[in-house]
């Protein structure tokens, strides 16, 4: 099963352009961390991500997009990063999370993905490919 923990750090709604980790001991505990997820061979995928200051947002009203650049004025909680993980269970998902050397203004959600086969027939029908483009990298 494929879970996303996704970091959400209070505060970096309204960080500046270009903030990013500063605190060289943090950044080695979570490399520790990454690591061991990537020894236990449950690591798909981790990446930090960009404030919301240099990001947009694509909005489709009325069917029409609508770009709005970041920062955002009604962000309450935005994602400072992510991992993807694949475990046997949600219980096991969790327990990931709990071993994350987070700060005290930091909070993981954990987030199964929805597999195609969580899906009805007719829609995987229509879906079909989807494993494909997945897979396909640049």
């Amino acid at each position: 099963m494929r879970f996303m923990m996704l970091m959400i750090p209070k505060g970096y709604e309204s960080a500046a352009p270009g903030t990013v980790p500063e605190d060289p001991q943090a950044v080695a505990a979570m490399m520790k961390y990454n690591e061991a997820l990537q020894r236990a061979g449950v690591l798909i995928a981790c990446d930090g991500l960009h404030p919301p200051s240099m990001g947009a947002r694509v909005s489709f009203e009325g069917g029409r997009p609508r770009v709005t650049d970041g920062p955002f004025a009604e962000a309450k909680e935005v994602l400072g990063g992510y991992w993807m993980i694949d475990v046997r269970s949600r219980e096991e998902a969790i327990e990931w999370a709990r071993r994350c050397p987070g700060a005290d203004n930091e909070v993981i959600e954990v987030r199964q993905v929805q597999e195609m086969a969580d899906y009805p027939q007719d829609v995987q029908q229509v879906a079909e490919g989807f494993a494909d483009m997945q897979n396909r990298r640049r």
